[in-house]
């Protein structure tokens, strides 16, 4: 794949966090999920690529756009698999808080994961810390293993988690151990990847989340360098049964090769809320700025785009008031 490509999903995530941005704080998150989608699907269309959606939106008939096995792009080559989340945090955008994304990952053909829509348990770490974990392994163990590797003791170390009810035994067992807790309501592809991001402050992520976002986050970290071990976690016969029609084993260990194959993948990203990692979209009357994240992993490329949208280019008037004039740049 082209490395022009890179800029061409960076506009993707812009224009979704871009639509979605301006419902923060609302409080209707399905409104501001659809503006993330229809927008990201618009310019998906302008792509010279022939894409699938692997891990999108839901089934077909489950989802208008950016359903699971639907074409996007110009239908030119490179022949590739897209994985998207137009609104990563829906909760977070509604109530408007931190960490809010909108994110695509892509792969040549057949190397992302067909992750169904079931929980996923995972461990992450960053590059230094890489092939220090083991999902087997004991928090305690774990947790010793990545703070030798860090240089550090375990109370210097930060654990991300999300803040539910079925993690109350790894919680209770990180702060045992002495490490510090960082408790998330929502979001865990960018909780997985400021695992292998220095400013974020984070260290390791431990817990269960979506498997479709377990594969999202894995070709992130691994163009950052990271590591992520993963298992599928299906939850009574029919989430069974869905697995196994897949072909997938439930009980194996999946590695981040097992997640996504190969190098030559893309990452993008672009805050809607302010994050650990990206600045929220900023609205400034005639314009927008964003900040974005994108990523190269046969080239280990990395680069921070800020950007500034027009968002309207027909000219504006500014009211009348008491003692003022109309603003003659307006006219």
């Amino acid at each position: 794949m082209e490395r022009e490509l890179a800029l061409e999903f960076v506009r993707i995530t812009e224009a979704a966090a871009l639509a979605a941005g301006r419902l923060m704080g609302r409080g209707d998150k399905e409104a501001a999920d659809q503006a993330a989608v229809d927008a990201m699907r618009n310019v998906f269309d302008t792509v010279d690529i022939d894409g699938i959606v692997v891990i999108g939106e839901g089934e077909m008939d489950e989802a208008p756009m950016l359903y699971i096995g639907e074409k996007v792009g110009t239908g030119t080559e490179p022949n590739v698999d897209v994985a998207v989340d137009p609104l990563e945090g829906t909760n977070l955008v509604a109530k408007g808080l931190p960490n809010a994304l909108s994110v695509v990952a892509v792969a040549p053909r057949g190397c992302l994961l067909h992750a169904p829509d079931v929980y996923m348990e995972k461990i992450a770490v960053g590059p230094r810390a890489k092939g220090c974990i083991n999902l087997d392994a004991t928090v305690l163990e774990n947790l010793q293993a990545v703070a030798h590797a860090l240089e550090r003791e375990v109370q210097d170390l930060t654990a991300i988690i999300l803040d539910r009810p079925r993690h109350a035994k790894i919680i209770k067992d990180i702060r045992a151990a002495g490490a510090r807790v960082k408790l998330i309501s929502d979001g865990d592809v960018s909780a997985a990847i400021a695992t292998a991001i220095d400013n974020t402050g984070v260290d390791i992520l431990f817990g269960t989340g979506g498997a479709p976002e377990g594969v999202i986050a894995a070709v992130a970290l691994k163009c950052l360098g990271g590591e992520m071990q993963a298992r599928l976690k299906p939850e009574g016969e029919e989430e069974t049964a869905r697995v196994s029609k897949m072909i997938l084993n439930p009980t194996k260990l999946l590695l981040l090769d097992d997640l996504v194959l190969g190098d030559d993948i893309f990452f993008a990203a672009t805050g809607i809320t302010d994050g650990d990692m990206l600045q929220g979209v900023r609205y400034r009357g005639r314009t927008a700025e964003t900040h974005s994240l994108v990523m190269r992993g046969l080239t280990g490329t990395i680069r921070n785009i800020y950007a500034t949208h027009i968002l309207d280019r027909k000219p504006r008037f500014v009211a009348r008031k008491a003692g003022c004039k109309q603003n003659p740049r307006a006219r």
